[in-house]
């Protein structure tokens, strides 16, 4: 392997993202709504979930090397990324230093929590790792839902993972998934999360139907993307599944207990997207953006797919080993498939007062129809739109004060402001200080 020089990056600017998979699809765990466990059945019988030392140098390099900024951001998931063991991932930081020119490489780490001892957190510390913990709420909460193979829930050993974390200084945020119960709960949620010292806060819809025929056809229990189906099932959702106006209720109950006492101490991924937006700039979540398709996933074989909500044989882009990202990433398909989450928008969408702040949602749940009958309109779209209006006016204060120089978190102060029309969404002022008060530029905040 030799050494790769800042020199050697591609010409222009390179935004994609890569969600790297090392371990595949495998996890310790066996929570009930998730719907990343049953892709194993798209590999073949008996395959090996281990990234090799070939995919991995080939991954590293190649993703440098396309990287003309001066930073380098990878992202590591699964599956569960600690089966790993801690070993492959003091190799990825030896491997990005020797690629990475010079430059500083950030690390993202999503993990359920339940490998990590001190060990690992010495580890996250020294090399700044930033850890996305997946918690749902207390014992009784995360417990529903998130249990091992053996059916046993995983709190404590989770809740210790999060203590661990706090006790080494590592960076961390938390995910926690939304589901049909969680609306009645989300006050408790929220203010449990806030008790542990929790200061960066992630909210996942869990929106999953039971599959079709074609879904059946991959040996999936889960339904495909919309414009994969087969149309000869009615596509009920399951269980667990957040309704759409379940998720409206629940975002507005937690914004509304952040909005009293937590702006710009506590950030929720969410609101610090939609104040930008209200500021005028395209929303920085790829949910919320105009276009997609710069964000892919790669498994542990160097498989890549156009996103992670799209690992289907469909969706496959190619292999790190044969093709570089930037082919795979700017490819005839792939750009369809990012300009396709404009272009296919339904005119109900298109005249919506709260476009600029939703874009539409994700494709992958675009799977109603809108009350003319067109298809394409995402399941959320209730809850989305009861969300928005409950927020636009406290959104626009907000705004007019960052539009005035002042911090978001003055609406605690003040309770009211000047109040500017909606905005449309114009390009992001990517090198000033982001809306939501956290003090970072908008490309290292809510814009990344």
């Amino acid at each position: 392997m030799s050494n790769a020089s800042h020199s050697n990056a591609a010409p222009g600017p390179r935004t994609f993202h890569v969600m790297t998979k090392p371990i595949g699809p495998l996890c310790n765990l066996d929570c009930k709504y998730c719907y990343y466990l049953e892709k194993e059945k798209l590999f073949p019988a008996g395959e090996e979930y281990k990234m090799s030392d070939d995919v991995l140098e080939a991954y590293i390099r190649k993703y440098t090397q396309s990287q003309n900024t001066p930073e380098i951001s990878f992202a590591w998931q699964g599956g569960e990324p600690t089966l790993m063991g801690l070993d492959f991932f003091r190799k990825v930081v030896a491997v990005q230093r020797q690629y990475a020119g010079g430059r500083p490489v950030q690390n993202s780490f999503q993990t359920n929590g339940t490998n990590l001892d001190d060990k690992w957190c010495e580890f996250f510390a020294r090399e700044k790792f930033l850890v996305g913990l997946s918690i749902d709420g207390p014992e009784h909460i995360h417990n529903r839902y998130r249990v091992d193979k053996g059916g046993v829930g995983s709190f404590e050993r989770v809740f210790n993972a999060m203590e661990l974390l706090k006790k080494w200084r590592v960076e961390f945020n938390t995910l926690t998934c939304v589901t049909r119960q969680s609306p009645d709960e989300a006050v408790e949620i929220y203010n449990f999360l806030k008790q542990q010292g929790v200061t960066f806060m992630q909210f996942i819809p869990i929106v999953e139907r039971a599959g079709d025929r074609a879904a059946h056809a991959m040996g999936l229990d889960l339904a495909v993307p919309p414009d994969l189906r087969a149309d000869d099932n009615p596509d009920a959702m399951m269980p667990w599944a957040v309704s759409s106006e379940g998720f409206g209720t629940f975002l507005t109950k937690v914004f509304d207990e952040w909005v009293k006492a937590d702006v710009g101490r506590v950030f929720v991924n969410i609101f610090d997207v939609e104040l930008s937006a209200w500021c005028g700039m395209e929303p920085g979540l790829c949910t919320f953006s105009k276009r997609c398709g710069q964000a892919v996933a790669m498994e542990h074989d160097g498989s890549v797919y156009s996103c992670d909500h799209y690992v289907y044989p469909s969706y496959f882009l190619g292999n790190i080993m044969e093709k570089s990202l930037e082919e795979m990433i700017y490819s005839k398909e792939q750009v369809k498939f990012g300009n396709d989450k404009w272009d296919a928008l339904p005119k109900y969408c298109r005249e919506c007062e709260f476009l600029f702040a939703c874009n539409g949602g994700c494709p992958k749940h675009r799977f109603v129809n809108t009350p003319d009958g067109e298809p394409g309109l995402n399941y959320l779209c209730a809850g989305y739109k009861k969300f928005f209006a409950h927020i636009d006016p406290v959104m626009r204060n907000m705004a007019s004060l960052v539009q005035n120089g002042r911090p978001a978190a003055d609406i605690m102060k003040d309770g009211e402001a000047p109040a500017p029309p909606a905005p449309t969404a114009g390009p992001a002022g990517r090198n000033a200080l982001c809306p939501c008060g956290s003090g970072k530029k908008f490309k290292k905040c809510c814009g990344r």
